[in-house]
């Protein structure tokens, strides 16, 4: 069973060791001076690095959640406001890859973006990631490549108003839905 557990201090914890475990640091966050790997240092930047994008109400610029496979956690997914669009993110493991997970988290990430009010979805990946593609393709979204990137952009109609789907940011300030 798939379950996205809203960000807080203690999925924090349970996400950082799903990375550390199966992912390389570059895959799950921007780059930190130093030798490869996960780092002490590393470590503490990937925590810094949730805590001011999503936990942090004066900074929290987009909402993310652990995904949870049968209680454990595999991964992150974010929905992130702009304009009247919100633009999603997913990684996972690398065990997790492959058994339908990311078709499964999309499909959440979908109805929380249109519940949010969002009139587009959109996504970004590298011309190389086939599942990505293939998962956004099959969702209906408009895929457009330039060199090594590909842009995902889904129409969710309606009127969508953008205060609205900027309202997913104040939720994860809090943690919680």
């Amino acid at each position: 069973m798939i379950v996205l557990t809203p960000l807080d201090e203690a999925a924090l914890a349970r996400l950082r060791e799903a990375a550390v475990a199966g992912a390389d640091p570059l895959e799950v966050m921007p780059p930190v001076d130093g030798p490869p790997g996960w780092t002490p240092t590393r470590r503490e930047a990937f925590l810094a690095f949730h805590r001011v994008r999503s936990l942090n109400p004066a900074t929290a610029v987009e909402r993310t959640w652990v995904i949870d496979a049968d209680g454990t956690a595999v991964g992150a997914a974010r929905l992130e406001p702009h304009g009247d669009a919100v633009e999603a993110g997913i990684w996972l493991a690398r065990d997790a890859r492959g058994r339908g997970i990311g078709k499964q988290v999309t499909a959440l990430l979908l109805a929380e973006a249109r519940e949010s009010g969002a009139a587009r979805f959109v996504a970004s990946t590298t011309a190389d990631n086939h599942g990505a593609r293939a998962l956004l393709a099959e969702t209906g979204a408009t895929l457009a490549t330039e060199g090594d990137e590909v842009a995902a952009e889904l129409r969710l109609g309606g009127a969508a108003a953008a205060g609205r789907a900027r309202g997913l940011v104040g939720a994860a300030g809090a943690g919680g839905e």
